[in-house]
């Protein structure tokens, strides 16, 4: 259902809703239906409630969200587009499987290359206001002590927002959109591995959008490539064969 409120909203605003935000009220009104199937569909993956390598069926998606199944379809579609989901034969839809060794070195690798560059540029490009609202997000990530798996999963939900903003910042289309499904998938593993790192990746965090507020370019890019080496290392120990 896409109300008035939902028309005004950037696009990615509405696919990134919190599973809280998506309640399990059924989908009734048929303008933006797709989407918002989408964006259900998604944020239920994204949460682990449907968790990795699961089968999901289009007749039971439809069936509980109230829908027919020509808008699950679609949304299946779109989100096999972003790799969340993968269509096999003989079985249907499945959720990805959980990042393995060779694609969570694979991913990082790239994330080295990208990451570090659209620091620079952020630093470089971004707005007085742009900045300014990295810096309350980043407040709102500071670790209040609270080790509860919700906690984690707000963290991880900002953790993500805040590397895409550096990262649209940056000014590259291409980078930005290679980024966003990246982390999509790390933020699934990271949900299946969760550990105390809050502390440090604020640190590290605060370093980076200090560099950026200065509109320090090297700093920033070293600051972002600094942090990626870390959680490297943080969550390395996670990644299966």
């Amino acid at each position: 259902m896409t109300t008035s409120k939902n028309q005004t909203r950037h696009p990615l605003e509405l696919v990134t809703q919190t599973q809280a935000e998506l309640s399990d009220r059924p989908i009734q009104r048929p303008t933006g239906l797709v989407e918002e199937v989408y964006a259900r569909v998604r944020a239920e993956i994204m949460s682990l409630a449907i968790p990795p390598d699961t089968r999901v069926t289009i007749e039971s998606l439809a069936r509980r969200l109230g829908v027919s199944q020509t808008p699950v379809r679609e949304a299946l579609s779109m989100l096999e587009a972003k790799g969340l989901v993968t269509k096999q034969q003989f079985i249907g839809y499945c959720t990805a499987p959980i990042l393995n060794r060779a694609q969570f070195e694979e991913i990082y690798e790239i994330r080295l290359l990208l990451e570090p560059y659209a620091a620079r540029r952020a630093a470089e490009k971004m707005s007085d206001e742009q900045i300014a609202e990295l810096q309350r997000l980043l407040a709102r990530m500071a670790p209040d002590g609270d080790a509860t798996r919700s906690s984690y999963d707000r963290f991880a939900e900002q953790d993500s927002d805040l590397h895409e903003r550096i990262a649209i910042a940056g000014g590259n289309r291409l980078i930005a959109e290679s980024l966003a499904r990246m982390h999509i998938h790390l933020h699934i593993f990271r949900l299946c591995f969760k550990s105390r790192i809050a502390s440090d990746a604020h640190d590290e965090h605060a370093g980076l959008v200090a560099a950026i507020a200065a509109r320090d370019g090297a700093g920033a890019e070293e600051a972002m490539r600094a942090h990626l080496r870390n959680s490297h290392a943080r969550f390395s120990q996670f990644a299966q064969p």
